[in-house]
């Protein structure tokens, strides 16, 4: 689906991205993380076909962003980190405006429309002006209208940005939801939702890629800076720290219990899931779920994120504020 081959933008002088090579599989979800300023928004702003890369090349469906950039955003959504609506136009209105400005004719708006309500969850709100909307409503919104035309690639900005934890919630069932029907990329701040959301992770620091894979695979590769595992175990609290005292380079940090279930939080040195699970089990306790835990993710972005910034810049420039014009 797209391909980034070592791609440097600069506004002026300052450089929002250094030499960033990556590709994506069609179909997969994408996370992107980083501090401010560490190129987020300029990577997906290349993407969507806003923004030219100053050297280096993209392409999008075996198409080239500086030769076919039309072509490209008929099969794109893209959804900023302020969205882009309508105030005065009811939601209906709006995106059936949206769809129109993408080629698509009254008839295919009319039938999409219930389609994109439904998923979005904006059919009781359907008639009301957007200036209406409460914030969460409001991305709801801006998501349908990065959907409406059934986009190949959608691109979401900050989609997480501002809501409250019902909100968020919601907006992350409704993200799986889109899964499978389009190639996500989605750029939070919130490690939990990259987490809960996505198949691959690519941290950014400083405009390069810091490190990129699943979650499993930067766990395998920088546990040992201290990983942090929970499980989901059924049992009695003091025979699961029965069970797991002597797993050389593991502590038992955290035990709440959530309905009949326990939340086991566990910090490891090196890689020792097999051993944790096997204890688990061979104390006749069940074991519901396994999963690094967002303290542990954290943990790793903290790590590479002083690295990278504490490295020389290659371009001896600084690095540039996202809202930079271009």
């Amino acid at each position: 689906m797209i391909v980034v081959d070592r791609v440097t933008k600069y506004y002026g002088s300052a450089c929002a991205v250094r030499d960033l090579s990556f590709s994506i599989e069609e179909g997969q979800c994408i996370g992107f993380l980083g501090l401010n300023g560490a190129g987020k928004s300029t990577t997906l702003r290349l993407l969507s076909c806003l923004l030219l890369p100053t050297s280096g090349r993209v392409t999008i469906r075996g198409l080239d962003v500086e030769e076919s950039p039309d072509e490209i955003r008929k099969f794109i959504g893209y959804l900023p980190d302020t969205p882009p609506l309508y105030g005065e136009m009811t939601v209906e209105q709006f995106l059936s405006f949206a769809g129109r400005l993408r080629g698509m004719s009254a008839d295919d708006v009319n039938h999409r429309m219930d389609e994109v309500l439904a998923v979005c969850a904006l059919k009781e709100v359907r008639k009301k002006a957007v200036s209406a909307l409460s914030h969460g409503y409001k991305q709801r919104v801006g998501i349908a209208q990065a959907i409406i035309h059934r986009p190949a690639l959608l691109i979401l900005d900050e989609p997480l940005q501002g809501l409250d934890p019902v909100q968020i919630v919601e907006m992350r069932e409704m993200i799986r939801g889109l899964r499978g029907k389009h190639t996500i990329l989605l750029s939070t701040h919130m490690l939990a939702e990259i987490e809960q959301t996505c198949d691959r992770i690519l941290m950014l620091s400083r405009g390069r890629i810091a490190a990129e894979g699943s979650e499993e695979d930067l766990a395998n590769r920088f546990g040992h800076a201290g990983a942090t595992l929970e499980l989901d175990v059924r049992g009695e609290a003091d025979a699961v720290r029965l069970a797991l005292e002597g797993v050389g380079g593991v502590k038992v940090t955290d035990v709440t219990a959530t309905g009949q279930m326990l939340r086991v939080r566990v910090s490891t040195e090196g890689e020792v899931r097999e051993e944790i699970a096997k204890r688990i089990v061979d104390a006749g306790l069940g074991l519901r779920g396994f999963r690094t835990s967002s303290a542990g993710l954290e943990n790793i972005f903290v790590r590479l994120s002083k690295e990278t910034e504490s490295a020389p810049s290659a371009a001896n420039a600084p690095a540039a504020s996202e809202e930079a014009p271009s």
